[in-house]
């Protein structure tokens, strides 16, 4: 009777540690979209849309075993693992757009369609569980709450109808809304066939993963994810392999969860089918870790995320810059620049701003190659706009460096503003070490001609490092002397 009753704890435990992961089969979603979308998958495949990703872990780069694609909002980033990885625009209304075929086109604008009907989709789970949890705590004893709050993830739709369409307070929607308005979508490809190695899934015993265990990054609080995934069944390797490990059908893909920091908790691993979506709702991302299982066969995945982009737009990027600027000042008879305020904490954001535009965006984008240039070369004119902010601020650079040079200041305003000066400026010296190390690596000197770090011309051929009107280092040691 003690055994039974622990089984039964067990599974409670289990139902409701994985009540926020919604599970919808393909035949939920209207067919006319399943069409377009996989097309749009196997378009960008044809053109060579998908990349390998070389990712920072711990100081050391790594390719990712997934190719990956980012599209979504124009001018719009999605950073990981040190990564920043920047949009291929959708169809979007008040933005020119030039695809580099109709074909990629047609594939963008599926994908926002896909985009729409997913958030619509995932208002309508995140009410249905507003409803389910407000109506458990009025009505239902503690335990009896427990026993139904988690439906059955196989089922095609984890909230009916009367649930779904229930009606809500405006504020309350508009958090919904917010957490669920998705502005990319992440999709990913592997052929497993095609990788040598595959880390073995370490806790529970689930076989091959093609992603490892992790939170997604970068995404606005409390924000749902929902993923589409399509697997490209019927495969011969497929079709001709029998052995079945225990737990899963080593053939079929599957998304596993587990609670984080938790391997007591028995794990999750949901099959994924052609067509077959999920969403991981509310907190779930943040409380659950997740990893994606590989089956035999090559599967595209479209995750789409409401990416916290605070810091990661181009709108922000250019107020950031443009806030900078307003330091600079020129002389209406000469022409000559100076500096309007030499203030430490002036100085202080000016130049953090400086390593922000090389290091978060320049350096990001052309360590990516011409990547980007397959579908659209929309980016193009705000790096050259960008380039010729980081321009302006390597002349404010000098400036600072000038004007300590001189006495004018008292001997503590000098100290301040130089110390503040020298962290920002061995901080730079410091990235521009790691970035030239990075082009340079065995790493990326092995990536196709077209997938290599650019030497943009700002940058010198030889190191990848931009050509200054001072010498870093020399500038570096000379304020050490001046400070001590």
């Amino acid at each position: 009777m003690k055994r039974r009753a622990g089984e039964r704890e067990k599974e409670l435990k289990w139902k409701t540690k994985y009540s926020k992961l919604v599970f919808r089969k393909s035949d939920t979603v209207p067919e006319e979209l399943h069409q377009m979308v996989q097309e749009s998958f196997l378009t960008l495949r044809k053109h060579d849309c998908f990349f390998q990703d070389l990712v920072r872990i711990k100081g050391k780069d790594f390719f990712t075993p997934v190719s990956r694609i980012l599209i979504g909002n124009p001018g719009c980033t999605y950073k990981y693992l040190n990564t920043r990885l920047f949009t291929v625009p959708w169809p979007t209304e008040g933005y020119e757009i030039k695809y580099c075929s109709p074909q990629i086109h047609d594939a963008c604008k599926a994908l926002i369609k896909l985009n729409d009907y997913l958030h619509i989709e995932a208002v309508k789970a995140l009410q249905g569980q507003n409803l389910l949890e407000s109506k458990e705590t009025e009505d239902t004893p503690v335990i009896d709450r427990e026993q139904n709050f988690a439906t059955s993830l196989r089922e095609k739709g984890s909230v009916s109808q009367d649930q779904s369409s229930f009606c809500v307070p405006e504020d309350d929607f508009t958090s919904l809304n917010s957490r669920t308005s998705y502005n990319v979508t992440l999709l990913n490809y592997m052929d497993p066939l095609q990788m040598l190695y595959l880390k073995q899934e370490p806790y529970f015993g689930m076989g091959n993963m093609a992603v490892s265990w992790h939170h997604d990054e970068n995404l606005v609080e409390r924000s749902t994810v929902a993923v589409y995934s399509y697997s490209c069944e019927g495969s011969p390797a497929e079709e001709t392999y029998d052995q079945k490990l225990q737990g899963r059908d080593p053939a079929v893909w599957h998304v596993g969860l587990k609670v984080a920091w938790d391997i007591e908790t028995p794990g999750l691993a949901i099959p994924l089918h052609q067509g077959d979506f999920y969403l991981m709702l509310d907190d779930l991302n943040m409380t659950h870790q997740h990893c994606v299982l590989a089956g035999f066969s090559p599967r595209f995945s479209s995750t789409h995320r409401v990416a916290d982009c605070s810091r990661g737009t181009l709108e922000y990027i250019f107020g950031q810059c443009e806030l900078a600027l307003q330091n600079l000042q020129t002389d209406s008879n000469s022409g000559a620049l100076s500096l309007k305020s030499l203030e430490t904490a002036v100085v202080k954001q000016v130049e953090e701003i400086h390593n922000e535009v090389e290091f978060e965006w320049l350096r990001q984008f052309w360590f990516q190659g011409k990547r980007y240039l397959k579908c659209t070369d929309w980016w193009l004119k705000p790096m050259a706009k960008l380039e010729e902010y980081w321009r302006k601020m390597e002349t404010m650079s000098s400036l600072v460096l000038h004007e300590v040079r001189k006495k004018e200041q008292t001997e503590e305003q000098r100290n301040e503003t130089i110390s503040c000066f020298l962290l920002v400026l061995t901080e730079r010296q410091r990235l521009r070490k790691e970035w030239t190390a990075r082009c340079q690596s065995e790493a990326a000197e092995s990536l196709p001609e077209d997938q290599k770090p650019e030497c943009h011309p700002f940058w010198t051929n030889d190191e990848c490092n931009m050509p200054l009107p001072y010498d870093l280092e020399e500038v570096i040691a000379h304020l050490q002397n001046l400070v001590q």
